[in-house]
C-alpha cells in the first residue's frame, strides 16, 4: 500500500486480541468488575458509563490510581452546573507529590532525559529529580515564595523548567511559563496579568546552529513588570547565572491545597487582545492526566514518554504529568527540522523513546519530505491540527506498522484532549477513533440540538475536573462565561466543527470561526489543506471566506507558499482547482489564488485564518494580530499589501 491510496476510513491497525489483558485500560476494567462489580463489553459502554455517572466514573480514577491526598473528599462532584462545578470537594492533596511518587519506578531508575542543541545531554534519576526539586523548592521558599504567590519561568523545555514547575508547586505557588521564542511584548502581555514575584530566565538558547540571545528580554521583562522581587538566571547560552545558588537544608515536603487550587497558569494563543490567562488546578489536572496517560496512551513504568513542545503550550504540561504514571519523559529543545527533519526521529534510538508525540504539520512535513524513518515504537501521538488520511497513510507505511497511532484534540482550556483513542479502538485513516473516557463530547446544531453524522459545534455536556478554576483576575466569571458559555448556556462551546459517527469516531474539520461559508454550506479548513498541500508544488497554505454584500457566495481566497523554484501560473491555479473540484466539490474552488512567502503562524504553530481575514477587510495589523504571539510577525505584511490593494482596485 502507498500513502497515496489511503483513503478517509481506511482501517490501519487494530487492538491485538488480548489487549485487555495487556493494557493499562484493560487492567482497569478488570479492577471495575472485581471492585465495583461494574462490567463492559467494549470501550464505547465504558465511555458512556463515565460521561453519564460523573461520580463513579472519576471516584474510580481517584481509588485505581490510589491518589496521595492529605484530606478525603467529602463528595465527588458537589456541583454539576457549568461553569462552576465544584469536584471533591473537602479534599486536599499536591500536584507534585503525586508525580513525583512515581509509581513502579526505583530511586536509581532515570525518570528525565533531556536532549538540547544548546548543550550536553542531562539525565536524572527518580531520586536526583526528588533532591533537585528540594533544593529549588528551599531556594524558592528562602526568597519568601509562599502559598498563592506566582513563580514565572522564562525558559525552555529543559529539566530546570521542570524542576522548577514541581517545586513551585510543591509550595503551593502557581507557575507560569513562557518559551524564551516569546518577544518581551508578548511575555509581559501575560505576566503582567498575574504579577509573579519570581522570574527564572535563561540568557538565551540555540536554535539549530543559531545562538539567540535573550539578556535584553530579561531585562525589559523586569522592567515592565514591578512585581518581581528575583531573577535567577540559568546560564544556558554563555554559561554562569545564579541557578545553582538556589538551596538549603529544608526537607522535600508538599502543601495540602484544595482541589481547586491553581497550580499553574497556561495563555490562551493571544493573537487578538491580551492572551486570556486560564487557571488550572492541582486535583483536576492530576486526575485528568492520571486518566488519559495511562489509560488512553498505555503509558507506564516501562515507557520513555516524548513530545515535541516548547514550553508555550500546553502539551508541555501534558507531558510534564508523564512520570504519575510512571513513566519516563524525554525533553527536546531546539529546532526540530535541524539540521533536517530526521533530528526527532533519530531521538527515538539515542533516548529509548517508546511514545512519539508531535504535532499533525511536522508528519506530514515528513511525508512530503519522503522520510521512512521506520521505527520501533508502541505509540505515535498527534495533535495542534486534524492529520490527513494520508498522514495517517505516511505514519504506517514509513515509521511502522504495529504501533498505535492516536490523533488527539482538545486544547489549552482543559490542558488535554476530549477526543483521541484508547488501546481498545481500531485506528482509520483520517479518523479519531472515540471520545475520551469523562468528555461529554457531542455535536450542537444551531439550534442546540445534538446530531450524529452531521457537522456540528464540539460542545461538551457534563463537567471535566480540568476546566480551568477560571481565570485570573475574572472576580465575577464574565470573562470565563464569555468564552465557552455565551452560545449554549450550560454548555461549553469548544469552537471547532466536528462530526461524530454513529460508531462513536470523530472527525474535526477546523475552527468554527475560521468557517468557509459558501452559500449556507459550511466547508471546514483542515480538509482543505488535505488537498492543497498534497499537490508536490505547494509547501503550505491558507484560506479564508470573506463575505460579500448581495453574494450569497461571498468570496474565497487561497494563499499559497510555493515548494523552491515553483510559480503560480495559470497552469497550477487550475491543476488546484481541478483538485478541490474533484475531492471536495465545486464550492470549494478558490475565487483567487495568492503566492505568499509564508503562512502565519501562531509560536505553537497553528494558522492564523481569523486575523488573516480581519486584515484582508480592512483592520490594521496590529490590531488584528498580537505580533510577538506569532512565529513569523512579517509573514502579515503580504496581505496588509493586499488588502490595500484591493481597497485601491475597488475604489
Amino acid at each position: 500500500m502507498t500513502t497515496g491510496e489511503v483513503t478517509a476510513g481506511t482501517l490501519l491497525w487494530e487492538p491485538a486480541a488480548d489487549a485487555r489483558e495487556t493494557t493499562r485500560i484493560g487492567h482497569y476494567l478488570a479492577w471495575l468488575e472485581r471492585e465495583r462489580g461494574h462490567s463492559f463489553p467494549d470501550y464505547a459502554a465504558l465511555w458512556e458509563w463515565s460521561v453519564t455517572d460523573l461520580t463513579g466514573f472519576w471516584q474510580s480514577i481517584w481509588d485505581y490510581f490510589a491518589v496521595v491526598a492529605h484530606e478525603q473528599p467529602t463528595a465527588v462532584l458537589g456541583d454539576a452546573t457549568m461553569p462552576g462545578a465544584t469536584w471533591f470537594p473537602g479534599a486536599t492533596l499536591n500536584y507534585a507529590e503525586n508525580v513525583l511518587r512515581m509509581p513502579g519506578r526505583e530511586d536509581g531508575d532515570t525518570v528525565v532525559l533531556a536532549y538540547s542543541q544548546s548543550r550536553e545531554p542531562v539525565q536524572l534519576t527518580a531520586r536526583q529529580l526528588r533532591e533537585e526539586v528540594r533544593r529549588v523548592r528551599a531556594g524558592l521558599k528562602a526568597r519568601g515564595v509562599a502559598k498563592g504567590d506566582r513563580v514565572a519561568a522564562y525558559a525552555p523545555n529543559i529539566p530546570e523548567t521542570y524542576v522548577l514547575m514541581l517545586a513551585t508547586a510543591s509550595l503551593g505557588a502557581i507557575f507560569s511559563s513562557c518559551a524564551p521564542e516569546f518577544g518581551a511584548r508578548s511575555v509581559i502581555d501575560r505576566w503582567s496579568q498575574i504579577e509573579p514575584k519570581v522570574l527564572v530566565a535563561t540568557d538565551g538558547y540555540r536554535y539549530g546552529d543559531k545562538p539567540i540571545d535573550r539578556r535584553e528580554e530579561i531585562g525589559a521583562i523586569r522592567a515592565a513588570i514591578p512585581s518581581i522581587e528575583h531573577v535567577i538566571t540559568i546560564g544556558y547560552l554563555h554559561g554562569g547565572g545564579d541557578w545553582h545558588e538556589l538551596g538549603g537544608d529544608d526537607p522535600l515536603t508538599f502543601e495540602p491545597v484544595p482541589f481547586d487550587h491553581p497550580l499553574y497558569v497556561l495563555y490562551s494563543s493571544g493573537t487578538t487582545g491580551l492572551p486570556k490567562p486560564i487557571v488550572h488546578g492541582h486535583g483536576g489536572i492530576l486526575l485528568e492526566h492520571l486518566k488519559i496517560l495511562a489509560l488512553h496512551h498505555d503509558l507506564g513504568p516501562a515507557d520513555r514518554f516524548f513530545w515535541f513542545t516548547t514550553t508555550g503550550w500546553m502539551m508541555w504540561n501534558y507531558l510534564a504529568s508523564g512520570p504519575a504514571v510512571g513513566a519516563s519523559i524525554v525533553l527536546f529543545d531546539g529546532n526540530p527540522g535541524w539540521p533536517d527533519l530526521s533530528a526527532l526521529w533519530d531521538l527515538v534510538d539515542t533516548a529509548g523513546i517508546t511514545y512519539f508525540g508531535t504535532s499533525a504539520p511536522f508528519l506530514m512535513a515528513c511525508r512530503k519530505a519522503g522520510l521512512t524513518p521506520g521505527k520501533r515504537l508502541k505509540g505515535v501521538g498527534s495533535t495542534g491540527a486534524p492529520l490527513p488520511p494520508e498522514g495517517y497513510g505516511w505514519v504506517y507505511e514509513a515509521v511502522g506498522s504495529e504501533l498505535q497511532l492516536l490523533s488527539l484534540s482538545g486544547g489549552t482550556d482543559v490542558c488535554t484532549g476530549f477526543v483521541g483513542g484508547s488501546p481498545l479502538q481500531p485506528v482509520r485513516a483520517g479518523v479519531i477513533a472515540c471520545r475520551a473516557l469523562g468528555a461529554r463530547v457531542e455535536a450542537f446544531d444551531g439550534e442546540g440540538k445534538p446530531v450524529i453524522g452531521e457537522l456540528g459545534e464540539l460542545v461538551i455536556t457534563a463537567p471535566m475536573p480540568s476546566m480551568p478554576v477560571g481565570f485570573w483576575n475574572d472576580a465575577d466569571g464574565s470573562r470565563y462565561r464569555e468564552a465557552y458559555f455565551d452560545v449554549f448556556p450550560g454548555v461549553w462551546r469548544h469552537g471547532d466543527w466536528i462530526t461524530i459517527g454513529e460508531d462513536g469516531t470523530c472527525v474535526i474539520t477546523g475552527r468554527s470561526d475560521a468557517t468557509l461559508n459558501r452559500g449556507g454550506v459550511r466547508l471546514g479548513t483542515a480538509e482543505f489543506y488535505s488537498v492543497v498541500e498534497s499537490l508536490p508544488e505547494i509547501a503550505d497554505s491558507l484560506v479564508v471566506h470573506l463575505d460579500k454584500p448581495g453574494d450569497p457566495n461571498g468570496e474565497l481566497l487561497l494563499f499559497v507558499v510555493l515548494t523552491e523554484g515553483i510559480a503560480l501560473d495559470d497552469a497550477l491555479r487550475g491543476r488546484i482547482a481541478r483538485e478541490l473540484r474533484a475531492a471536495l466539490s465545486p464550492r470549494h474552488v478558490p475565487d483567487a489564488a495568492y503566492s505568499v512567502r509564508a503562512v502565519p503562524r501562531t509560536l505553537s504553530g497553528k494558522k492564523l485564518e481569523v486575523p488573516v481575514k480581519r486584515i484582508l477587510t480592512g483592520t490594521p495589523v496590529e490590531s488584528a494580530a498580537a505580533k510577538g504571539a506569532l512565529a513569523n510577525p512579517e509573514s502579515l505584511t503580504a496581505f496588509a499589501d493586499l488588502a490595500h490593494d484591493r481597497r485601491v482596485g475597488n475604489s
